[in-house]
């Protein structure tokens, strides 16, 4: 059973103010919040357990989330980090016991807008069976995943700092890839994260494990995808919308 985890924890600071009486997850595009964006496009491919997390403002996205079961169909579970706020790694992990019984799990921030192909992702997972598979594109950003020429993830870049962290040794010429918020992973992960504690990024995990393991990227350019997470993209994508409804 493909499982399903959307972030939807976050504080959304860059927001403000929209965010100081409601959850990033609850901002509304086109009269629809970010959340149900989501629960419905993982809906639409059948996914049809899902697991949220939640901390600011949660119970608002805890009443969200029960009205979207009945809404698509489906059931979700919450996992409660109003005690402390996890990040993408340390969430994932609290949450362990929501898949026990997961063949593989798509984890979506609730942030992103986009009708990617995720039958795509899903098939292209289970052909590769690397132990994650990430959406990646190519387009301006601030941090850039690098690739070798098999799509294997290699390291990391920092543009603002220009900090560089290589930690695979099959390389060849590294390209650079913007992550886009949505990505497949194993259940074996969970085993790996063991040693990591508190909150902690996924990406500080796969730039560890990436040199032992086999993370790769999957390249996407022709869906409609937009970051949703400031005031200036918030406005491009209520602009945009009628691209994606």
């Amino acid at each position: 059973m493909i499982q399903a985890m959307i972030f939807a924890a976050g504080l959304g600071t860059r927001l403000r103010p929209i965010t100081d009486n409601k959850p990033k997850a609850l901002v509304e595009v086109g009269g629809i919040s970010l959340l149900e964006h989501a629960v419905r496009h993982l809906s639409s491919y059948k996914i049809q357990s899902l697991v949220i997390n939640v901390h600011h403002f949660a119970q608002q996205v805890v009443q969200k989330a029960r009205e979207l079961e009945k809404k698509y169909s489906v059931d979700i579970q919450v996992s409660d980090e109003t005690d402390q706020l996890l990040e993408t790694g340390g969430g994932l992990k609290k949450a362990h016991e929501y898949f026990l019984g997961s063949s593989a799990i798509i984890l979506y921030n609730v942030d992103i807008l986009s009708n990617l192909n995720l039958q795509q992702l899903i098939d292209y997972y289970h052909q590769q069976k690397p132990l994650a598979l990430l959406s990646v594109r190519s387009r301006k950003t601030n941090r850039y995943f690098l690739f070798n020429e098999n799509m294997e993830l290699c390291g990391w870049k920092n543009m603002q700092n220009n900090e560089i962290r290589i930690q695979c040794s099959k390389m060849q010429k590294l390209k650079p890839f913007a992550f886009s918020g949505i990505q497949i992973v194993s259940p074996e992960l969970f085993n790996l994260l063991q040693s990591w504690q508190g909150a902690f990024s996924i990406t500080e995990v796969y730039i560890h494990l990436c040199a032992f393991y086999r993370i790769l990227g999957m390249y996407d350019k022709d869906s409609f995808w937009i970051d949703v997470g400031t005031m200036e993209k918030l406005d491009e994508a209520r602009k945009q919308i009628s691209k994606l409804l």
